[in-house]
């Protein structure tokens, strides 16, 4: 039952033959094992791998004892062997469990960390890039040092995407999906990934910004296409290659709705990630989406990220198609229903900044950032009141309620955050428009902060002229 083997073909093995069945990796091992206990007249015990009669590989355990002659020395062993394939595997799937879990564990330690730091980032941005705008509304155009500022400014605005990027994976994600433009997703990856990957990398961006909107979960779609190019970028090995994305819409027909059973006919949106890595053998092509399968080295990998991106797009109704050749590479292709134009936020047209005479109470605890609030807003006309924390700016608002028409605070303070301070600002006077300035967006919900009584929710960093139209805006809209 162990070897697949009858009796009498066991008989009519060589010794060599019964030796070559054990698992290369294991049988100098087991050799030693078994010399040691006749040289030693003793027993033995050993577990290693045996080739079944089908071809495959069992896990076995053997005990045994070497059996002495008349003059006690060792002349033969005599033991048993039992197939613990089950019990290995069952302990294997358990390590593989205990090892999932760790990661998932840590993955979410770092997202914390990562979402704090973040927000620090954010904070000092938000002074680089309000006070670099400002400077450059003082600085003659055809000067050097406008110059030098639009350069800083510009690397400062990268700086702000690339926290986006942590934010997005620092968040805490649920199933909500909304009809998304799948090439905004596919762009801030990109850029994300122009900073990771190896300058031997070619990263080819060959996205359709016209394609069309899908119904889909904007933070697993970031995910899915992460998973991919990484996969991609490792299948080159630090080597010279290249790694192209493609997105574009498609109608699928019947003969190509018959190459995947659940690729239906009409309209879909179209990822397509190439690379030009050691590319894939059949056998390794048809397991790639198994859960911990995975082909790369101990630490690399653990084999769950193309699984669980098969598992995003058979949830959202897609289809994955592979292409491989070894030594060629591979593409993954992509299918996602395509559903009807979606709005999208129109972009400012100019950077005009709006004026007004309110009075505002601007409450931050960094002091550059107050320094951008205090220093800017008056420019446009506005009465500015600066705090350094939440409780100040309650102490200075109960002495005059009235003496405010909005209140700009930061969210991450000390002792009182800004909610809280909202939270007693409403007891006061109801009716006051509030604006959350914060550089951790997944703190608040759009319903949260209905229910904070907090009228907008700015994102550190901004440019000054952002800023005043969103000021402008909640007090257009109370008044």
């Amino acid at each position: 039952q162990v070897t697949g083997y009858t009796l009498e073909e066991m008989h009519s093995f060589t010794e060599e033959e019964m030796t070559s069945a054990i698992h290369e990796e294991d049988r100098k091992r087991v050799l030693a094992t078994m010399e040691a206990a006749m040289e030693a007249v003793s027993t033995y015990q050993t577990e290693y791998r045996i080739r079944h009669k089908s071809g495959e590989y069992r896990h076995v355990e053997n005990l045994g004892v070497a059996i002495p002659d008349e003059e006690g020395r060792a002349y033969r062993l005599l033991g048993t062997i039992k197939d613990i394939t089950a019990r290995v595997k069952a302990e294997e799937a358990r390590r593989r469990l205990e090892h999932e879990t760790q990661h998932s564990q840590k993955l979410e330690s770092l997202g914390v960390l990562a979402g704090g730091i973040a927000h620090d980032f954010n904070n000092i941005l938000a002074a680089i890039i309000g006070l670099t705008d400002m400077a450059l509304q003082d600085i003659p155009p055809d000067s050097a040092t406008y110059a030098d500022l639009q350069e800083a400014l510009q690397a400062a605005h990268r700086a702000k995407e690339l926290v986006k990027q942590i934010l997005m994976f620092s968040r805490q994600s649920g199933e909500e999906r909304t009809p998304i433009y799948l090439h905004v997703v596919v762009r801030e990856a990109l850029k994300l990934l122009r900073a990771s990957l190896p300058a031997t990398i070619e990263i080819i961006d060959s996205v359709d910004v016209a394609s069309g909107a899908v119904l889909a979960n904007p933070v697993q779609m970031h995910q899915v296409v992460m998973n991919y190019c990484t996969n991609a970028a490792q299948a080159m090995n630090g080597r010279k290659g290249v790694l192209e994305v493609q997105l574009t819409d498609v109608e699928v027909d019947e003969k190509m709705a018959a190459l995947h059973p659940k690729l239906h006919p009409g309209p879909y949106v179209k990822l397509s990630v190439s690379d030009t890595g050691h590319g894939m053998e059949p056998g390794v092509m048809n397991r790639i989406f198994d859960p911990f399968f995975t082909t790369k080295g101990p630490g690399e990998g653990t084999g769950m990220g193309l699984a669980v991106v098969h598992g995003i797009v058979s949830n959202h109704g897609g289809v994955i198609l592979v292409e491989s050749a070894v030594n060629k590479g591979s593409v993954f292709h992509t299918f996602l229903p395509r559903i009807g134009d979606t709005a999208m936020m129109p972009e400012m047209a100019t950077n005009h900044a709006p004026r007004g005479r309110e009075r505002i109470l601007f409450v931050d605890d960094e002091e550059a950032v107050r320094h951008f609030g205090e220093s800017m807003l008056p420019r446009l006309g506005y009465q500015v009141t600066v705090c350094k924390s939440g409780a100040e700016a309650l102490r200075v608002f109960r002495k005059a309620p009235d003496a405010f028409d909005i209140v700009v605070t930061d969210y991450m303070m000390p002792r009182m955050t800004g909610e809280a301070l909202a939270a007693s600002i409403w007891r006061i006077r109801p009716e006051i428009p509030i604006i959350l300035f914060t550089g951790f967006s997944s703190q608040f919900t759009e319903e949260k902060a209905r229910e904070a009584h907090i009228r907008d929710v700015v994102m550190k960093p901004i440019i000054g002229a952002d800023l005043a139209r969103r000021i402008r805006r909640v007090l257009d809209d109370v008044s």
